[in-house]
């Protein structure tokens, strides 16, 4: 779309990054239906949730440009991994992707503060701190089935537990 005053090197970034989200979002769906074949109920209700989240911050992406008067461009998805030895696995995976998502939103926002795109690096500062926010609960994820793995009745117990554990730490810091 002509006129959308965002540089071609952040335009290219942002497009990137949104469909990184949305590869995020089917990975954490795989995440999901493994804990569901292996019977971990809790970490699958999670981590769909969690492959809503990613949905809903590629369309914060999408919507960035369409106010911007630019047409998002939507590429393949890459096959998300869905094979794994035990939940421990599957955690550390979680924190993996997160670390390469942050990783991802620096490059965007480098991008944009050397073109000097001021409404990018606005909108790039939620997901900053939404990044923060999910590498904690990945790290705390990791933490607690690590801990929870040297007894099957502790993987059972904190699978009941998890999305209130998690979701906890989240929200910490929430004004009601």
């Amino acid at each position: 779309m002509p006129g959308t005053g965002i540089q071609p090197t952040v335009l290219v970034e942002i497009q990137r990054q949104m469909n990184h989200e949305f590869g995020a979002a089917h990975a954490y769906t795989a995440l999901a239906m493994w804990c569901d074949a292996q019977n971990f109920k809790g970490f699958a209700r999670f981590f769909h949730k969690q492959a809503g989240e990613e949905r809903e911050h590629a369309q914060r992406f999408a919507d960035h440009l369409l106010d911007r008067g630019a047409l998002p461009e939507l590429t393949a998805l890459p096959e998300p991994r869905s094979k794994f030895a035990n939940l421990l696995e599957v955690a550390e995976h979680a924190r993996t992707m997160e670390q390469a998502n942050t990783r991802g939103i620096h490059q965007v926002y480098a991008a944009a503060m050397k073109a000097g795109d001021l409404p990018a690096q606005v909108a790039l500062q939620w997901f900053i701190n939404e990044q923060v926010e999910e590498e904690a609960w990945c790290d705390e994820m990791v933490e607690r089935v690590s801990a929870a793995a040297a007894s099957p009745i502790g993987l059972m117990a904190l699978d009941r537990h998890i999305e209130r554990f998690l979701a906890e730490k989240s929200h910490e810091g929430d004004e009601d």
